[in-house]
Formats: structure tokens, C-alpha cells, sequence
């Protein structure tokens, strides 16, 4: 049996030397279904692994207060068809938050943005004006699940201090120092000189927004720095015990509501923001995309089994002449039937194969371009080569059985 396939491997490689136009417009039009499909889902691997490095980058069992509740469409929350505009959260309302919520299973940081699009100089040149300047608490490295490749964090003393030290992101490095270890080196901010604590360590984006060209400096001395009365704080808040995580929010739900003044039938007029409800919500949307790229997928196949079908039907009459000689021969309908079905499948096999190269070419292309990580999809590749023997059986049955049926005496008699 092994032979006979081998002879039929054989037999089905010739025939597509024979019929090289034909041949490879039939492997062009699976390599275009199968590469829709790997493509596709390969875009929505790398999106899913965004999302998901976005909300490790959040922390695990984390919740923060910030002015309004993130949105993946847009910034504000709508209240009847009305833009709700909600107060700034000041430094008195963080303060106040951070003194009250005195929680033995969590931790709350405290960070604003001081300036956005700053140029960065050390002694030698200047960066391009695209950095973001974060004031932050000694509390925030260890809730924001940020880590360092060098140096270290900012201690309670270097906040207390003001110590003019600054711990900068991979993106200024690159820019101002190159090759150079910029560890005790110093870097100018507004007029101010900084020494370099730290480096962060690599991330991807974060919802859109690079987590790369930040430079954190100690919450105090930006508010010196930037001396911006209205200035929006975030609060964030790391749960230890994820037992506890429902009961702290609401002990903190109901403090922030304290601290704004709010009455018990006012809504909230801040945002809040759960990694478990966005977890659950980035857990849609990943299921909508997979779906969606997957139905893209599916009936583009669709397409390329129906013309690989019409395609070997016009095959099978215009051999009719080759399978009377070989029935003539002694071949039964079994052997005419696996000749043209293992023709079909070695076709639709080359074509898969190049359809998957130029399929995750697509998503490597995507994902550079939408700055996202490209993950190897193997379950997009598993999934193409099920569709291409599920392409081969749907359109290879029908034109075998059809060739296997024919007469003999009547197939050597057409011309």
C-alpha cells in the first residue's frame, strides 16, 4: 500500500509538471485561503499577547483610582448621551487616600504625569522632545510590577530627600547614551541635573502608549519642578492577599467617595479600574477577534475549495483518455480514485505550505508595524493544515470518484 502511494505521489508531481500554469494557479488560490487564515489569526495572536503583556503590566490582583476609567474607545464615560466630566483627582485627595487606606493586605502608590513631550540633555546632547516625566512614590515600582536591568529602585529616603535621582527607560538610553552604561550619569530635566539610579527594565506598549520613554523621578520634587496646581494624580492600589481583593475595593470605593464628598445617591465621579474586570474584558474582545479572523478565514478557504474543485474536474475530462489506458491496464476504480485524490492533496499540501510562510510573514509585518510582539502561532498552523486536509477530502472525493467511475472503453474513445 505504501508503495502504491508513493507511486501516486510520483504520478501527481508529473502531472503537475505537465500542467505548470494550471498547477500553479491551483496552488495559488490555496496558498491565498490559507495564508488569509494564518495571517489573520497570527494579527490576533499578536494582539491577544498585547493585551495580555499590557495587563501584566498593570499588576496581578491591582486596582487603581485615576480620573476616568479606562476605555478602549475613548477617555470619558458618557451618562445619557452626555460627556460626564469628572474632577481632577488632586494631590490632597491622593494624599488623604494614601493616610486613610491603612490596610495590612495592601499597598497604595501614588504618581502623576509632571510633563509630556520633554527633551532630555546630558553633557554631551540633547533627545528629541517625545519623553514623558512621571513623578512617582517609592511604593510605585513594586505596584506597577515595573523591574530595573540595572541599578535599583527609589527608596522612602530618596523620596523624603528629594534626591535628585531619576531611573529613565530603554528609549532615552538608546538615544542619549548608546553603547554607554548610563548608570551615575547625569541628565538635565526642565534645568534640573539628575543622576541615573536605574534603568527600566524593556515593555511593550501598553494600550497604545509606550512604556519605554518614561523618567521617573521622586513625586515631590516634580511637584517643585512642575509646579502644576492642576495636576491629575493616579492611586494605585496592589492587593497581597487576593482573598481580601472584593472586600478592599470596596472599603477603598467607599473612602474615595468620603474624600470626594460625594452623597449616597451621587454616582462616583472618578474612575476606577480592576485588573479583573479588565482581564475579563480583554478575554472578550481576544474571543471576538479570533472568531472573527477565523470566520475571514474559513470562507475564504471555502472559496479556494470550490475553484480547487472545479479546477480538477476540468482535470479529470480533460484526462479521460489517460484513465481509460489505465483502467485498460488493469487499474481499478480504487487506484484511479487514490491517483486523483493524492493529486489533490499533494497540490492543496505545497499550497498550505506556502500559504503558512507568507501567512506569518503577514503577522511578523502587522506586528512591527502596530508595534506589538509577534508570538510563533502554532495553533493557527495546526489549524491550517486540519483546514488543508479538510480542503483536500472536499475537493479531491468528487473528482476522484467522478474519474473512477468513468468507462473504460468509452475513455478511449474521447478525444
Amino acid at each position: 500500500m505504501i508503495k502504491i502511494i508513493i507511486e501516486n505521489i510520483r504520478i501527481a508531481f508529473e502531472s503537475i509538471k505537465s500542467q505548470k500554469i494550471r498547477a500553479l494557479i491551483t496552488l495559488l488560490i490555496i496558498a491565498f485561503g490559507i495564508m488569509a487564515l494564518v495571517g489573520t489569526l497570527t494579527v490576533v495572536k499578536g494582539i491577544d499577547n498585547n493585551f495580555s503583556s499590557s495587563l501584566q503590566s498593570l499588576g496581578s490582583n491591582n486596582f487603581s483610582f485615576k480620573r476616568y476609567t479606562n476605555n478602549f474607545l475613548q477617555g470619558r464615560q458618557h451618562q445619557r448621551g452626555r460627556k460626564k466630566i469628572n474632577p481632577k483627582i488632586t494631590y490632597r485627595n491622593a494624599m488623604d487616600f494614601k493616610k486613610r487606606f491603612r490596610e495590612r493586605d495592601a499597598l497604595v502608590s501614588l504618581s502623576f504625569v509632571a510633563g509630556r513631550n520633554k527633551e532630555i540633555k546630558n553633557d554631551e546632547k540633547k533627545s528629541d522632545p517625545t519623553y514623558i516625566i512621571v513623578g512617582v512614590d517609592a511604593n510605585y515600582m513594586k505596584v506597577k510590577a515595573f523591574d530595573v536591568t540595572k541599578g535599583r529602585i527609589f527608596t522612602g529616603k530618596d523620596i523624603e530627600d528629594n534626591h535628585h535621582f531619576a531611573i529613565i527607560g530603554t528609549d532615552l538610553v538608546k538615544e542619549l547614551f548608546k553603547n554607554e552604561n548610563p548608570l551615575q550619569k547625569n541628565i538635565i530635566i526642565n534645568g534640573n541635573r539628575f543622576k541615573i539610579t536605574g534603568v527600566l527594565k524593556n515593555k511593550q506598549a501598553t494600550f497604545g502608549g509606550s512604556e519605554n520613554n518614561k523618567v521617573l523621578i521622586p513625586i515631590n520634587l516634580a511637584r517643585s519642578i512642575y509646579s502644576n496646581k492642576n495636576a491629575n494624580y493616579n492611586i494605585d492600589v496592589a492587593v497581597t492577599d487576593k482573598k481580601q481583593y472584593d472586600v478592599l475595593v470596596s472599603k477603598a470605593i467607599a473612602l474615595m467617595r468620603n474624600i470626594r464628598k460625594l452623597k449616597p445617591a451621587q454616582p462616583n465621579n472618578f474612575g476606577i479600574n480592576r485588573s479583573d474586570k479588565l482581564a475579563a474584558e480583554l478575554k472578550k474582545v481576544s474571543q471576538s477577534l479570533t472568531l472573527f479572523a477565523f470566520i475571514i478565514g474559513l470562507i475564504t478557504i471555502l472559496g479556494s475549495s470550490i475553484a480547487l474543485m472545479n479546477i480538477m474536474l476540468v482535470s479529470v475530462t480533460e484526462r479521460t483518455r489517460e484513465i481509460g489506458v489505465r483502467k485498460a491496464l488493469g487499474a481499478n476504480r480504487f487506484l484511479i480514485m487514490l491517483q486523483f485524490f493524492i493529486e489533490t492533496l499533494t497540490i492543496t499540501f505545497l499550497g498550505g505550505m506556502v500559504g503558512i510562510i507568507f501567512g506569518i510573514f503577514i503577522g511578523i509585518g502587522v506586528s512591527k508595524l502596530m508595534h506589538m510582539p509577534f508570538a510563533m502561532p502554532w495553533n493557527a498552523i495546526g489549524t491550517a493544515f486540519f483546514v488543508i486536509f479538510v480542503v483536500a477530502i472536499i475537493s479531491g472525493l468528487y473528482p476522484a470518484f467522478k474519474a473512477s467511475k468513468l468507462d473504460p472503453i468509452q475513455a478511449l474513445r474521447y478525444e
